[in-house]
């Protein structure tokens, strides 16, 4: 069972890395505003699919509502959309890195709103995290000049905070159905929101080549969103938290390899330095006895 975990977590890896530059691939086919809003409903429609093939969709409870209102909100269209518009000024490896800066920004956050102890093992993790940044956004490897370069990378820390920010609510929150189950609802209320504002900014959506359009679509909403989804729902419930949360700090790495070798990305040194700091750091942080669970009223 355990190792049948392990590999299913192999394919979550994988599949989220690659739909990094798949994200940026999209762009050339259809605007970023209706990249984010198309990926979300794809990807929410399978979830309904799987969640409804597999027995477990269920009608949120009232409990839940705020969690579904916060990551659906937050995560799922704000962040989506972001990292979608960032993409058009930002490289998909060095946007995978900056994304997955999310855990150290949860760190000072839980100790703020949640009490979480900052060990000095945590505190090492950030400053070691932070010192990756530092390296990426050096004069000497990054053109502050450039205002294209600095408003897409801003973008992409901006959505990496507002992940964070998601995150600490769902450690708060005493969850009443799992996040699982709760994921559909959450990508319908994102779904709706994305669409709105693509409307309302783009008006219809203008596809250019629709092979490659449908292919990417499909990947990132199908492959890279519904089904990774449920596969890192099948792992969290196998493996213990600790591996999950260190694993998933392979995404990043497959992201930026996946973005060297698809997109024929040209990498600088300065981004795998930074990628093995924040990687590094991160991990350094990942403490899982001290992490502060979910909190259920069936669990409790």
């Amino acid at each position: 069972m355990r190792s049948h975990a392990g590999l299913l977590f192999t394919i979550v890896i994988v599949a989220w890395g690659v739909n990094w530059p798949v994200s940026k691939a999209l762009l050339a086919h259809v605007s970023p505003w209706w990249s984010a809003a198309l990926r979300s409903v794809v990807g929410m429609a399978t979830l309904f699919v799987i969640c409804a093939l597999t027995r477990r969709l269920v009608l949120p409870k009232r409990g839940d509502l705020p969690v579904i209102v916060s990551v659906g909100l937050l995560h799922m269209a704000v962040f989506s959309l972001l990292v979608a518009l960032s993409l058009q000024y930002v490289q998909a490896g060095r946007s995978a890195v900056l994304a997955y800066t999310t855990p150290l920004w949860v760190m000072p956050a839980a100790r703020l709103w949640l009490g979480e102890a900052l060990t000095r093992r945590r505190v090492f993790g950030l400053a070691c995290g932070l010192l990756g940044l530092a390296v990426m956004f050096n004069p000497a490897a990054f053109d502050w000049h450039d205002r294209h370069a600095v408003f897409g990378n801003a973008l992409v820390l901006l959505a990496a905070f507002v992940w964070a920010v998601a995150i600490v609510h769902m450690r708060a929150h005493r969850w009443i159905s799992g996040p699982f189950e709760l994921s559909p609802w959450q990508l319908l209320l994102a779904s709706v929101i994305l669409c709105t504002i693509a409307f309302a900014v783009d008006g219809a959506p203008h596809i250019i080549g629709w092979a490659g359009f449908a292919g990417l679509l499909s990947y990132g909403g199908v492959i890279g969103g519904g089904i990774a989804y449920w596969l890192a729902g099948v792992v969290t419930r196998r493996l213990p938290a600790g591996v999950t949360s260190l694993g998933l700090l392979g995404v990043p790495v497959v992201g930026t390899l996946a973005s060297a070798s698809i997109l024929r990305e040209s990498l600088g040194l300065d981004v795998w330095i930074a990628l093995a700091l924040i990687v590094g750091g991160i991990a350094l942080g990942t403490a899982p006895r001290t992490a502060t669970p979910c909190r259920s009223d069936e669990a409790a």
